[in-house]
C-alpha cells in the first residue's frame, strides 16, 4: 500500500472491529477493511431505525410488505438478514414459498402468497414472492403463456388493492452482472457451507441470462407504477446494496422518526 494512513483510519485499524476486518481475508487489504469497518458502523445505526420502524408499526397496528426480486446469487437472502438480524422476531416473518402444491396450483395464482400477508404490527419479507410469474416461471416453462399473460393483467390491480387496505408495500429489485453471478456461482460450490444454496435452475441461470432480462424488462415496464414504484439496487458490492436497501425502506414507509426504542 503506497498511500499515507490518516490518524483517523489508524484509530479504525487499531480496533478490535478492525484487526478483525482487516485479517479476516488474505491478502491483506486495508482498504477493503477500512471500507467493511465504515460498513458496520452504518448498518448499526440503520438497524437502530430499523428497530424504531418495527416499534411504530407495532404500536398503530401498522402492516408492512418487503417484496425482494432478483437473480440467482444476487443477494436477497443475505440482504434480509441484515435487516431481519436485530429486530423483534415475534413481529416479524420471512416468506420463502417453495414449488407450490396441486391444491395450490389449482387455487387463484395470489392466494398462497395473500395468506402469507401481515398481521396487524406485523412486517413480512418476501424473499422471492408473486413475482416468479413474471420471470422465472415463463423462462424455465413452469406456466403457460396464458398463465403468464393472466398474471401480467391482474397483478398490478391487485397491488392497488394491498395498498388500498392500508397495507405499505415496498418492491426491491437487486441487480447484479452476469460476471459477478458467474463469480458468486464458483464461490459457492467451493464452499461446503454453502453448496446447498446452488439449485439446478441456478445452474441453468448463465446460459438463459438473456431470456432473464428480456422478462425482466417487460415485468419493470408493466409493474413499475407510479402508485407501486420499483426500488432497482445495484447489488455486486453486497455491503453497499444492503445499506441501500435498508435506507430504500427506511425511506418509503412513514414510520415515526422521533420515536424513542
Amino acid at each position: 500500500m503506497n498511500r499515507q494512513l490518516s490518524d483517523k483510519e489508524v484509530r479504525k485499524l487499531n480496533s478490535k472491529k478492525g484487526l478483525l476486518s482487516l485479517l479476516s481475508k488474505e491478502p491483506l487489504n486495508v482498504d477493503r477493511a477500512l471500507r467493511y469497518i465504515d460498513y458496520q458502523r452504518k448498518l448499526k445505526k440503520l438497524q437502530v431505525e430499523l428497530i424504531r420502524l418495527q416499534t411504530w408499526a407495532i404500536n398503530n397496528d401498522e402492516r408492512i410488505i418487503v417484496v425482494f426480486q432478483g437473480r440467482d446469487a444476487a443477494g436477497k437472502g443475505g440482504a434480509i438478514r441484515r435487516i431481519t438480524e436485530r429486530i423483534n422476531p415475534r413481529h416479524m416473518r420471512i416468506v420463502a414459498l417453495p414449488k407450490p402444491t396441486k391444491d395450490e396450483q389449482s387455487q387463484w395464482y395470489f392466494q398462497r402468497y395473500v395468506e402469507q400477508f401481515p398481521k396487524a404490527g406485523e412486517m413480512v419479507f418476501f424473499d422471492r414472492s408473486w413475482y416468479n410469474r413474471a420471470v422465472v416461471e415463463p423462462v424455465n416453462n413452469f406456466c403457460t403463456q396464458k398463465e403468464y399473460d393472466i398474471f401480467m393483467n391482474q397483478v398490478n390491480d391487485f397491488e392497488r388493492m394491498i395498498l388500498e387496505s392500508g397495507i405499505h408495500l415496498v418492491k426491491i429489485y437487486m441487480s447484479i452482472s452476469k460476471k459477478e453471478q458467474a463469480k458468486r456461482f464458483e464461490d459457492i460450490k467451493s464452499d461446503p457451507l454453502k453448496q446447498w444454496k446452488m439449485t439446478k435452475l441456478d445452474e441453468k441461470a448463465q446460459d438463459l441470462w438473456d431470456q432473464y432480462t428480456e422478462y425482466k424488462n417487460a415485468m419493470f415496464e408493466k409493474t413499475n407504477t407510479e402508485l407501486s414504484p420499483w426500488k432497482i439496487i445495484k447489488a455486486n458490492r453486497k455491503t453497499e446494496a444492503r445499506v441501500n436497501v435498508i435506507n430504500h425502506i427506511l425511506e418509503r414507509i412513514p414510520y415515526d422518526k422521533d420515536l424513542e426504542v
